[in-house]
């Protein structure tokens, strides 16, 4: 007989920033997608872009396969997520950078949770160093997190190599999953204070934290939080769906 889990316990805000600012992190690390902000960025984007003519038919065609097959389970997470960022070889990066930043500008910032960019100004004010990981390419990333004071150099992300300012199909780093762990482990952190993550693909992440904390959880890191006991926190804007 299968085990029964109850609902992991759900933060109030006032209970969720309290929990957070009065461990002091000195590390905190965010997931972006689902949990900065809602929707799927990297998805919206390849599909947008796409819209845009940015990339070739030939090249539009191969990606819409390969996402059908990720979708029946034929092709992994990781490798879709890098192969999302390999649609992009060839391309100038300052192309894709204004690209991504009138695509984030439009469609993204308004889903942006103010619970989540007012908890993170709040944590920097006291010298929390803010890292975001994410399996989002680094272009459309780098591009939102700035609205959170988040430098370049605290983002791992999907990302290819560069070469004299054109997009290369050499995969550099698609963090997802446990790769988000070895992402991390990269630049030193092992243990970090505090972990914010939305779907199961963060879980790994969120396991290494002293405090771990879904945030929006999908169903299967809501099972997740239920087993291991973490408390969830769901934005207001999230709060309106009556599912919740």
């Amino acid at each position: 007989m299968s085990t029964i889990h109850t609902s992991p316990e759900r933060y109030s805000l006032a209970e969720f920033e309290q929990s957070v600012l009065s461990i002091s992190p000195s590390i905190a690390v965010f997931d972006c997608d689902g949990t900065l902000w809602s929707g799927d960025a990297g998805y919206g984007f390849m599909v947008w872009s796409i819209d845009q003519g940015l990339v070739s038919r030939n090249s539009s065609d191969w990606i819409d396969a390969q996402y059908r097959l990720y979708l029946t389970g034929d092709v992994s997470e990781e490798q879709i997520c890098g192969e999302m960022v390999q649609l992009y070889a060839d391309l100038h990066e300052d192309e894709l950078r204004r690209a991504a930043a009138d695509y984030f500008r439009q469609h993204v910032e308004p889903h942006i949770f103010p619970e989540l960019r007012n908890l993170i100004a709040k944590l920097q004010t006291r010298g929390t160093d803010i890292w975001a990981v994410s399996s989002t390419n680094n272009w459309v990333i780098e591009e939102g997190v700035s609205r959170f004071n988040i430098p370049a150099n605290r983002v791992l992300s999907a990302r290819v190599r560069v070469h004299e300012g054109r997009i290369t199909s050499d995969l550099i780093d698609v963090p997802t999953g446990p790769a988000k762990v070895d992402a991390l482990n990269r630049v030193g952190i092992t243990r970090p204070d505090a972990v914010f993550g939305n779907s199961i693909h963060d879980e790994a992440m969120l396991a290494i934290a002293d405090h771990p904390y879904p945030v929006n959880p999908s169903p299967a890191l809501l099972e997740s939080a239920a087993q291991r006991n973490w408390p969830v926190f769901y934005p207001g804007s999230i709060l309106t769906d009556p599912k919740l």
